[in-house]
């Protein structure tokens, strides 16, 4: 309950090294990827790629904000970046429902072209080397996002 308590009262995101926590407010995505591009920018990494994991990264966060959460402001989305061996992962987890991306149509099919929503994920797999999803500890869905720097 305490825990609770507390994350009902944040106002703005919290940061530790290469973690970021912020309450579901999709106001504050901006200062989600400024976290993402100021980490990946200390590493040098090329601009190209700093762009293809922002992009991912926040929209990954976006999406535990909307669905995972319903934008409940006393739930949180986190994201942290690990660096090793040439790569960077990146973990998203929120704390609503679990979302099981295998039942997510293709935007690509026909019967879905026009569709103004659905497309995220699929943005995300093909900008990203690898794309995990799976069910959170405690509940809710945690995004593993893998890419290559070199």
């Amino acid at each position: 309950m305490r825990a609770a308590q507390a994350t009902a009262k944040m106002k703005g995101p919290e940061i530790h090294n290469n973690k970021i926590v912020i309450p579901s407010d999709q106001e504050l995505i901006a200062k989600v990827d400024e976290f993402v591009e100021t980490r990946l920018r200390d590493r040098n990494i090329d601009d190209s790629i700093i762009a293809d994991i922002a992009i991912c990264a926040t929209e990954v966060v976006n999406n535990g904000i909307i669905h995972g959460n319903k934008d409940d402001r006393s739930k949180t989305v986190t994201l942290e970046m690990v660096f090793s061996d040439g790569e960077v992962t990146i973990t998203v987890t929120d704390q609503g429902d679990f979302f099981d991306a295998n039942h997510i149509a293709s935007p690509v099919d026909d019967e879905n072209l026009m569709r103004e929503v659905g497309r995220g994920i699929f943005i995300v797999k093909n900008l990203m080397d690898q794309v995990d999803i799976e069910r959170a500890n405690g509940g809710g869905t945690r995004v593993i996002l893998i890419k290559k720097l070199k």
